[in-house]
């Protein structure tokens, strides 16, 4: 109901400086070397709305402001602000909102939630309400009379209702003053909210709708042996002791039972711990595709400590069926142990039906072989369709290829860690593996020339070859043989080929449509004041198709008889388009496409696919056309 959008994040850790960073509605992926600020990111967000009550996801000033700027802080009175989320909210919401308080009152979209060092207490902004609305709608079902009702609207605070003085016909004005008094009682506690109807909002469905974050790394994995003494006795002090604790909790033990249980009991506990095991390596062989001859096995052993003392201990053992051998859980392999305990921990929340859950993991499958953190990659799509997702990695085989856009990069700098959608060019170890995510084979294509031209899609390399083709053949200005086309799938993923391009020390220029989408173009904005390309690198078909349009695709650069000749060709047995067809009003011929067959989007590849078969010479294009493609190519030559 609630999605996490964008964190403002500043003064936390290695993070010196504020710094926003876009979150998908699905995956974000963070990637950084080692010791690069990606756990400090995370264990920010986390401690925004744990979703356990847990002194280590606490904010404190001592723990968590730079060291160096630490003395300073504490003796200024004025505060700072630690992070900044930005969330929206779901139209579903939004209805049952509407439905207590009534339509219009309340239409806000997003809300922003912070924390701040001294000040213990969140803060929420942007929330706004109609009193005025509010109160009419509540009116309507009471029994009071016309100047009553017109005093009550007229109320700027919902207090001023306790004080207004009945008339004659207001049955109902002391039940409607228990009623707002409810709305006024169940607001925030904090005294800094002005407007009580905002603060009941506030706190009755946005605090509790906001998800929960819930976070693991690779510390919470199981010990080989767990102390059920120590268990009982000492609350949680390390994250294996935590993991631990859910163990006995998803199979629904107490550490006392056990404890005070004899030998013979010993079995029924086994049971529902092998139960448990059972469901949960059952869940795991969905992904994991290692080796699925392994099961759990549980002793309960009892020892004596180094006091002389008697204590019980769980022995947890990784039985093989093909070698008949068992070895303590964490002596077999580390990403077995990974999963089981990351399912165990996950457990904890699955049980929280009213709850939603961002989960935060730092650096998983860190120790499983590369097959392996690709069934991970798989188990984490998976799991994105229930929650939204914020992992880190350093590894080249847990980044997606096929969606670079949810990719953010990690950098140390003297300024301090800085994550941004935009790859910084002067740092190849945190770019090494986005160019490896590629895969190998796709890079070496890629980056074998010094010169490389990025292009959309395929359609525009097979136009730019043809009409280069033809131009050389008539003496006129071609594209230089030196430049390389590469088509990076889609206008999104440019700004990553841009900085994977230049993290390699290549020439780089771009060729594009003009960006519509606001998202796009801030990110190529971002390389250019980062210095990653330069402005004049970046050229746009609508510079060249002289049309006086503000935005254009390489298809208009053809006349439109020439295109929609090809175009007609390519679809000849599905459409047929007339010049006489198209909307004049609307900037590009693709648009114009669209309207007229009723389409909101054709395979713009067969166009072009089709003018490589008909093997077209100069006599196909007019002369309009072959100068705005001569007059692109001697551009695009100046920039190599």
């Amino acid at each position: 109901m609630i999605k996490l959008k964008r964190v403002t994040i500043n003064k936390y850790k290695s993070i010196q400086k504020s710094q926003t960073v876009e979150i998908d509605n699905a995956i974000t992926t963070i990637v950084g070397m080692n010791e690069s600020g990606k756990t400090a990111f995370l264990t920010a967000i986390a401690k925004t709305n744990y979703f356990v009550a847990d002194k280590d996801f606490e904010f404190d000033i001592i723990e968590d402001y730079p060291r160096n700027e630490l003395i300073d802080f504490q003796s200024e009175e004025e505060d700072c602000k630690i992070i900044k989320c930005d969330y929206e909210i779901s139209s579903e919401l939004l209805k049952l909102i509407e439905d207590e308080i009534g339509k219009g009152v309340f239409t806000i979209k997003e809300f922003s939630y912070s924390h701040y060092y001294k000040k213990k207490t969140p803060t929420f902004s942007g929330l706004t309400a109609n009193n005025k609305k509010f109160l009419e709608f509540k009116i309507q079902n009471y029994t009071l009379s016309t100047a009553t009702k017109e005093a009550i609207v007229k109320c700027v605070s919902l207090k001023e209702i306790a004080v207004i003085v009945g008339a004659e016909g207001d049955i109902d004005l002391p039940t409607f003053k228990s009623e707002i008094k409810k709305i006024i009682d169940g607001g925030c506690q904090d005294p800094s909210w002005t407007d009580l109807l905002e603060s009941y909002i506030a706190n009755r469905w946005i605090k509790n709708k906001m998800p929960k974050f819930w976070y693991f790394d690779d510390y919470y994995p199981l010990r080989g042996k767990i102390n059920i003494n120590k268990l009982h006795k000492e609350p949680p002090a390390t994250e294996k002791d935590k993991t631990s604790k859910a163990l006995f909790e998803l199979a629904r033990i107490k550490p006392e039972d056990i404890l005070t249980s004899t030998e013979k009991e010993y079995e029924k506990y086994i049971a529902l711990l092998e139960a448990s095991s059972n469901k949960i390596t059952k869940e795991i062989f969905n992904y994991w595709s290692t080796n699925k001859n392994l099961d759990i096995e549980f002793k309960i052993q009892n020892i004596t400590n180094a006091q002389g003392q008697p204590e019980k201990v769980l022995d947890i053992r990784v039985k093989s069926q093909r070698h008949k051998i068992t070895l303590p859980l964490d002596r077999r392999s580390k990403g077995f142990n990974w999963f089981f305990s990351f399912i165990i921990w996950f457990n904890k929340i699955q049980a929280d039906k009213n709850s939603e859950y961002i989960l935060l993991l730092d650096e998983p499958g860190l120790n499983l072989h590369a097959s392996a953190q690709a069934d991970l990659l798989r188990f984490i799509e998976d799991l994105s369709k229930k929650h939204q997702i914020v992992y880190t990695t350093h590894s080249p085989f847990m980044v997606e290829s096929n969606h670079l856009d949810r990719v953010r990069t990690c950098l140390e700098t003297e300024e301090g860690t800085i994550i941004s959608d935009t790859i910084q060019e002067k740092d190849p170890n945190t770019l090494f593996p986005l160019q490896a995510a590629l895969g190998y084979d796709i890079a070496q294509n890629l980056f074998i020339s010094k010169n490389n031209l990025l292009v959309e899609g395929p359609a525009d390399l097979i136009y730019l070859t043809i009409l280069s083709s033809i131009l050389e053949a008539d003496k006129k200005i071609f594209l230089k043989d030196s430049i390389t086309i590469v088509p990076v799938g889609g206008l999104d993923k440019v700004s990553t080929f841009i900085s994977l391009l230049r993290g390699s020390q290549l020439k780089v220029a771009c060729l594009l449509d003009t960006f519509t989408d606001q998202k796009g173009k801030q990110k190529v904005d971002d390389l250019i004041q980062y210095k990653i390309i330069k402005e004049k690198n970046i050229l746009f078909f609508n510079e060249f198709t002289n049309n006086k349009k503000k935005t254009a695709d390489i298809e208009d650069m053809f006349a439109k008889d020439e295109y929609i000749k090809i175009f007609n060709a390519a679809f000849d047995k599905e459409y047929s388009v007339n010049i006489t067809d198209l909307d004049t009003e609307i900037d590009t011929i693709i648009k114009q496409i669209n309207k007229a067959i009723n389409k909101d989007r054709f395979n713009h590849y067969r166009p072009a696919n089709k003018l490589n078969q008909l093997a077209v010479d100069k006599s196909f294009f007019s002369t309009k056309t072959l100068s705005n493609f001569e007059k692109l190519f001697s551009e695009i030559n100046k920039l190599f």
